[in-house]
């Protein structure tokens, strides 16, 4: 008996740091726990996803270019993989807006019950991190306002240059799975390009992104966080080593270390740059080999829809 006490008792424990955790938040009066034991994440830069629509706010000419039918043709794209992935929660970048896939969710997705979403639109750029969900999301937290540093480069001032031009491109948002089991969702588009400038800016977006997890932790240190997305840098980098070192007891796990999986170009792909990293709370409900590029048309049909291929993870969440 007095061990079945002391399991009850760590588990009421659990309940209410939970509880304290997400105070005042509630799922829809008509909300139904869609997902069973096992939970499927998908992340997928879906390049360069625009509407058909003008936005008078943003100078670009790729963001006017697209034509309503090829709009159309690639929502039929993208849904068809989604229905084929099915996965619970999703992430995009490279992706319009949060309307817009809520617009595509309702019309093309109703089967597949997503009802959350979530960004941090830049004011001035039309590609941004989007987060739809059949899970239930808590708080949100963007990262617009927020300069890094671009470590080791001067300014044309002479001054340390810093940069706070894509940091829209970095969230972090509360997934509640359900009544016990809940993380963190990092969903980051990192700076791209290579040679030594965009390595620091990507360092520093990244310093940046720790700081963030070891704030979590403070909360509680049972949090469990996952970091994914394109973080347009392959394994070996100097940048992406930074985040599966210890850090203060922030350390995330790549687990497709020393495998030869890619995910860049989606027809050939040469290289890894799209990822799902997980801390060490949340490598214990990892299903074993269920991190996987979600290949699921012909090489060619791949390419069609993405220079990049998603990737898929899936948990236990009992």
């Amino acid at each position: 008996m007095k061990h079945i006490f002391t399991v009850i008792f760590l588990s009421s424990i659990s309940l209410s740091i939970f509880a304290q955790k997400h105070e005042g938040i509630v799922t829809p009066a008509d909300y139904t726990n869609p997902v069973g034991d096992t939970l499927k994440i998908l992340t997928w830069n879906v390049e360069h996803f625009v509407d058909a629509h003008n936005s008078p706010y943003i100078n670009s000419d790729r963001e006017n270019e697209a034509t309503p039918s090829k709009v159309n043709q690639r929502i039929d794209q993208l849904v068809a993989a989604l229905k084929k992935i099915d996965a619970d929660v999703v992430v995009l970048q490279e992706f319009e807006s949060q309307a817009f896939l809520q617009k595509i969710a309702e019309e093309k997705l109703p089967e597949q019950k997503y009802r959350f979403f979530a960004s941090v639109p830049s004011p001035t750029w039309y590609m941004n991190v989007v987060v739809m969900s059949r899970v239930s999301i808590g708080a949100i937290h963007g990262y617009g306002s927020v300069t890094t540093p671009v470590k080791g480069s001067l300014g044309e001032n002479g001054l340390p240059e810093t940069q706070n031009r894509i940091n829209t491109r970095m969230l972090s948002v509360e997934v509640l799975v359900n009544a016990r089991y809940s993380f963190i969702l990092h969903g980051v588009h990192l700076k791209a390009g290579r040679g030594a400038r965009n390595e620091a800016m990507r360092e520093g977006q990244i310093d940046f992104l720790l700081g963030q997890c070891a704030r979590f932790y403070k909360e509680d240190r049972q949090t469990n966080q996952l970091i994914l997305g394109d973080l347009n840098c392959t394994p070996e980098s100097k940048e992406f080593q930074k985040l599966l070192k210890d850090r203060k007891g922030v350390r995330f796990i790549d687990p497709l270390a020393d495998t030869a999986v890619m995910s860049h170009p989606a027809d050939q792909p040469e290289r890894r740059i799209d990822h799902i990293l997980i801390d060490k709370n949340m490598a214990k409900e990892l299903i074993p080999n269920s991190v996987k590029m979600a290949t699921v048309f012909s090489p060619t049909q791949m390419r069609a829809m993405s220079d990049h291929l998603p990737v898929v993870a899936q948990f236990l969440v009992k």
